[in-house]
C-alpha cells in the first residue's frame, strides 16, 4: 500500500480545472507538499496509508484563494481614514500617515496581522505592493505564506528609498535576487501609478523586468480623475502612455482598470495584459464599477484582489468573490453574468495566471502545490446545499473556513491558526493603535 503524508476526505471538492466540475465524496492525497492523487474517498481509504487522515464529510475543498493585489502592512491603518474620496484619502490621510509611520517594524507587524487574517479566510497566496518589500518577504516566509512581493517604484523620497534609481536597485538586490528560486516567494516591480513615475524610469524598469523576467504591477485607470490628470499632463490616457513606452504586454498586471473604453478593452486583450479587479475598494472610494463581463468576454484574464485594509477594510476574498459576482450582474444587466464557478476561478486559477504561478497553484491538480482551503457548509446560512459552488460564493463567511494548507503544511486546523500566535499579533496591533492615535490627538489644534 503506497504512503502519503496527508489524505483529505471531503464531502465536495471543486478542483477548478476542469471548469465547473464538482466532485462528491472525494479525497486528495498529498506528499512532499504536492498533490499526488485525486480519487473517490472509498478508493483512497483502500489505496493509501496516510500519515495524517483528515475527514471533512460536510465540507467543501477548494484551491487556496489568491489575493492578487493588496498592501498587507496597511492593516495598521484600517479605519484610519474612512468615507473619503480617493484623492483626499491619499493626500490628506494615507500619505502623511505613511511618511510618519512606515518602517521595517511597522511593515513587519502589519504584514503579520494581514497574513493571519488572510489565512483564516482561506487565502493561501497574496500579491503585495508596499514599502520595505524585503520585510514583507521575510514575514511571509516566517509564516509559511505564499506571496508575490512587489518592489515599489516612485520618483519621490519615502522612508524606504530616496529616488527612482534607488527603488529599482534596492528592489533588485533585496527581493528579486535574494528570492529568485524561493519555493514560496516570487517578485515583481510595482510602480504606484503612471502619475508617479517618469518615462525614463518606466524605460529603466522595463529593461530590468525583461532581464530578470519579472512582471510589472501598477494601479491603472482606477479613477476618472487619474485619467483626466494624465490627459492634461501628457495628452494621453494612462494605458496609451504605457503602450508607447513598451510596457503593454503579458507581463503587465493592471490593478483596478475601472475606467476602460471599448477600444482599450480590445487592446488589453490583444496585448495579453491581465487585470486585478478590487470591487469593494472601488465601491468604498466611489471610483466606479469595472466592466468585468466585457473584459472576460474579450479574453482578458481578470483576477480578484482585496486592495489594502486602509480602503476595503477587510482582506476577505470570500466577500470579494460575492461582490464581484453581484456587481457584474448589475453592471451588465444580465443575471447570468459571472456565475459562481467563474467567480471562484477568478479568485483562484485566474489569480495564479495573473501572477504567473498557474503551473504551481490555482487549481486542485496532480503535481501542483497542495495549497488548499476546506470550508464547513454545515452552518445555518449555508444550508441546504444544492450547489456547493453557489453556496461558496453567495453564502459562505470567513468563520466557516475550517482548514488551510500551504505546500501541504496545515496552517489552519479546525478554524484556528496552527503556527501563528494571534495573541501576540493582537498585542502588537493594539500598541500601534495607541501610538498612532496619541500622535493624531497631539497634532489636533
Amino acid at each position: 500500500m503506497p504512503h502519503c503524508d496527508t489524505l483529505i476526505l471531503a464531502g465536495w471538492c471543486i478542483p477548478v480545472e476542469p471548469h465547473g466540475l464538482i466532485l462528491t465524496d472525494h479525497a486528495i492525497a498529498i506528499s512532499d507538499g504536492r498533490i499526488i492523487d485525486i480519487l473517490p474517498a472509498a478508493d483512497a481509504r483502500r489505496r493509501y496509508e496516510a500519515g495524517v487522515l483528515v475527514e471533512r464529510p460536510n465540507h467543501l475543498l477548494i484551491p487556496g484563494l489568491v489575493n492578487a493585489h493588496t498592501h498587507a502592512a496597511m492593516t495598521l491603518f484600517r479605519g484610519l481614514a474612512d468615507d473619503l474620496p480617493l484623492g483626499r484619502w491619499l493626500k490628506e490621510a494615507i500619505w502623511p500617515a505613511e511618511m510618519r509611520w512606515v518602517g521595517a517594524e511597522m511593515v513587519r507587524d502589519g504584514t503579520r496581522l494581514a497574513i493571519a487574517e488572510m489565512l483564516l479566510g482561506g487565502c493561501t497566496c497574496f500579491s503585495d505592493q508596499y514599502f520595505f518589500p524585503e520585510i514583507v518577504a521575510e514575514t511571509a516566509v516566517d509564516m509559511n505564506m505564499r506571496a508575490m512581493v512587489g518592489t515599489p517604484v516612485v520618483e519621490f523620497p519615502t522612508p524606504w528609498a530616496e529616488n527612482a534609481t534607488e527603488y529599482l536597485d534596492k528592489g533588485a538586490e533585496l527581493v528579486h535576487d535574494r528570492y529568485a528560486d524561493h519555493p514560496l516567494i516570487s517578485s515583481c516591480f510595482a510602480p504606484h501609478s503612471t502619475s508617479s513615475v517618469s518615462d525614463k524610469t518606466f524605460g529603466d524598469m522595463r529593461v530590468m523586468a525583461d532581464q530578470l523576467d519579472k512582471r510589472i504591477q501598477i494601479h491603472l485607470h482606477e479613477s476618472a480623475t487619474e485619467i483626466e490628470d494624465s490627459v492634461a499632463a501628457t495628452g494621453m490616457r494612462p494605458f496609451e502612455r504605457l503602450e508607447r513606452l513598451g510596457l503593454a504586454n503579458a507581463s503587465l498586471m493592471a490593478v483596478h482598470a475601472v475606467h476602460l473604453q471599448d477600444d482599450e478593452i480590445t487592446r488589453f486583450a490583444e496585448a495579453g495584459v491581465s487585470i486585478t479587479h478590487c470591487p469593494r475598494s472601488n465601491l468604498k472610494l466611489a471610483d466606479g464599477i469595472a466592466r468585468t463581463t466585457d473584459m472576460r468576454n474579450a479574453g482578458i484574464c481578470v483576477a480578484l484582489g482585496t486592495d489594502g485594509a486602509g480602503s476595503n477594510n477587510v482582506l476577505d476574498m470570500l466577500g470579494e468573490m460575492r461582490t464581484a459576482a453581484l456587481l457584474a450582474k448589475a453592471q451588465s444587466g444580465d443575471a447570468s453574468s459571472l456565475p459562481a464557478a467563474d467567480a471562484l476561478q477568478m479568485a483562484t486559477l485566474d489569480g495564479a495566471r495573473a501572477l504567473g504561478l498557474d503551473e504551481v497553484i490555482g487549481s486542485i491538480k496532480t503535481g501542483k502545490a497542495a495549497d488548499l482551503a476546506c470550508i464547513d457548509l454545515m452552518h445555518l446560512n449555508s444550508q441546504p446545499v444544492y450547489d456547493p459552488a453557489s453556496q461558496l460564493v453567495y453564502t459562505v463567511q470567513p468563520h466557516q473556513v475550517q482548514d488551510v494548507w500551504i505546500g501541504g503544511r496545515h496552517q489552519v486546523e479546525n478554524g484556528r491558526l496552527t503556527h501563528v500566535d494571534p495573541v501576540d499579533i493582537l498585542k502588537r496591533t493594539a500598541e500601534w493603535r495607541q501610538r498612532i492615535q496619541t500622535h493624531r490627538q497631539q497634532e489636533r489644534p
